[in-house]
């Protein structure tokens, strides 16, 4: 049984930075692809970035230069650094593992406001 916990969220400035966490347990960690989604009220969910067990990375236009996808395979972890954040990555944002069947983090709050 996978089950993906989330941390890191919260409420940040324009312009600020924060850090997301999603430990991982139940799975060969170094072996699935993991990726990171956000969905506004009101929008369709938003693939925002993925890395696979081999490192290959890609991010959506929206973030890419601002957000870093990691992985530490040892802590079963991948993280999500953002910076330069904007009101529009408003969101709840959910840790992803492409592992046989998919599996989803419960979410967490991501609020840009000043």
């Amino acid at each position: 049984q996978v089950q993906l916990v989330e941390s890191g969220g919260g409420l940040v400035q324009p312009g600020g930075s924060l850090r997301l966490s999603c430990a991982a347990s139940g799975t060969i960690f170094s072996r699935d692809t993991m990726a990171w989604y956000r969905q506004a009220p009101g929008n369709q969910r938003e693939l925002v970035a993925k890395i696979t067990s081999g490192g290959n990375i890609n991010y959506a236009d929206s973030v890419r230069g601002r957000f870093t996808i990691s992985r530490d395979n040892a802590r079963k972890t991948v993280y999500l650094q953002m910076n330069s954040l904007k009101p529009e990555d408003t969101a709840v944002y959910y840790c992803a593992s492409f592992a046989l069947g998919g599996y989803w983090g419960q979410g967490t709050q991501v609020t840009v406001s000043s």
